[in-house]
């Protein structure tokens, strides 16, 4: 019995998620495809305010996980970047984006959406003018280059689809499917209303538990939305919600490694007490402005929705698709060893295309390495080269924000 109710709420579930999901992804392949990178490198390398707001605003549409995030906020603060503008960019872009806002929109109503996309600004606006503000600035302002700017309309709607499909969505499968399946098995286990008599799952004493779970672990901004809403159907307070929906992707345990390494220790305490105290204070401030207005639970609506229902089954398509691509990459890593004088090099922490790409640039600038190639499924990348140095491989992983074990030989 509990199966088929299970088996409903997990199609519910992927009707709400699908079609918010796949027009996010499209809009964002075309923000990539589009934006001259010029924009992201420029104005960001003074400790000051508009720095940190700039970086703010560079980083709330960009659909970045918290992983994702760490190799290109190492770019910019290599590019120029100042510290606050760099923080600010860590704390704001894995709290949000264009296929998240679509995505929370759909199941927790625009005012949910609106005030999540203000709270990501403002804490990272805030926690970056923190760091300018109690932190010693660089010896001299960090001269910001600008990018090349992105040739208009390379690879058309092809191209943004690719980006769409191949770089976000596969950088975030994993994660979608496991909130997609703690949604439904919330919705399946826990009665509506459940939680909204449990003292210790409302108000600060809520909010500071949500916290506890949150802060060391990896959760996805969009694939986390979905539980969310199963949450709050069974009566956890919206803003409860919403703190776990910013601390959550702001922070885990290699992003804040990789603040500590780039930025160091006081930037990382002011990192992690901004996302911290800014959460709470907005989880709390949503509850009181936004009392009256009324948090929507998914979108369920009457009759046959063809549009919801053609989204769901082809993102489950794509879902599979990548599945098997990560399952034949993985069985290829274990059958197929690097031939000759080549290298297999374990890095630890590649969790999207940003990190592959990252990864991929830093190692290919070592003069001994002709190709690098790195598989995001097994976390195995194949170095080619003449006199391939031990220490310089790795080296150029740890610059990149990753670790690499010591490689075999095959």
């Amino acid at each position: 019995m509990w199966f088929e109710t299970f088996t409903h709420q997990l199609w519910q579930v992927m009707l709400d998620l699908s079609p918010s999901l796949l027009l996010g992804l499209f809009i964002a392949g075309l923000v990539h495809l589009y934006l001259p990178p010029g924009l992201v490198y420029r104005g960001l390398n003074r400790p000051d305010l508009r720095s940190a707001a700039r970086a703010s605003l560079i980083g709330v549409p960009l659909p970045l996980c918290s992983c994702g995030v760490i190799p290109t906020a190492l770019g910019l603060r290599n590019q120029g970047a100042s510290k606050g503008a760099t923080t600010a960019f860590m704390i704001s872009t894995p709290q949000t984006g264009v296929d998240s806002l679509l995505v929370s929109a759909s199941f927790l109503g625009w005012p949910f959406a609106l005030f999540k996309l203000a709270a990501a600004f403002v804490t990272g606006m805030i926690g970056g003018a923190l760091v300018n503000r109690f932190t010693a600035p660089d010896a001299e302002p960090r001269s910001a280059s600008v990018a090349t700017a992105a040739e208009p309309g390379a690879g058309g709607i092809r191209g943004a689809l690719r980006y769409s499909l191949f770089e976000l969505l596969a950088a975030i499968d994993l994660w979608v499917l496991a909130g997609v399946l703690v949604a439904a098995l919330i919705a399946t286990f826990i009665p509506p209303d459940y939680l909204a008599g449990r003292t210790w799952a409302q108000g600060l004493g809520g909010m500071l538990l949500v916290l506890a779970i949150s802060i060391p672990l990896y959760v996805c901004t969009t694939g986390s939305v979905p539980i969310a809403a199963s949450l709050i159907a069974a009566g956890m307070p919206a803003g409860t919600a919403l703190v776990f929906l910013m601390a959550g992707p702001a922070t885990n345990v290699a992003t804040l490694g990789a603040v500590y390494r780039v930025l160091g220790t006081r930037v990382l305490a002011i990192y992690l007490g901004t996302v911290i105290l800014m959460s709470i204070l907005l989880g709390l401030g949503f509850d009181w402005l936004l009392q009256g207005v009324q948090v929507e639970e998914g979108s369920h609506t009457h009759g046959i929705d063809w549009i919801a229902i053609g989204s769901a089954l082809l993102l489950s398509g794509l879902l599979a698709y990548l599945l098997g691509l990560r399952l034949k990459a993985r069985i290829r890593g274990w059958c197929d060893p690097a031939p000759g004088g080549d290298f297999m090099l374990k890095v630890e922490g590649m969790s999207c295309g940003h990190c592959v790409a990252s990864v991929k640039k830093s190692l290919e600038r070592v003069a001994t390495v002709s190709e690098a190639t790195p598989d995001l499924a097994s976390g195995l990348v194949r170095v080619r080269g003449d006199h391939l140095d031990v220490t310089d491989l790795i080296r150029a992983v740890e610059k990149a924000g990753f670790r690499a074990s010591e490689p075999r030989r095959a």
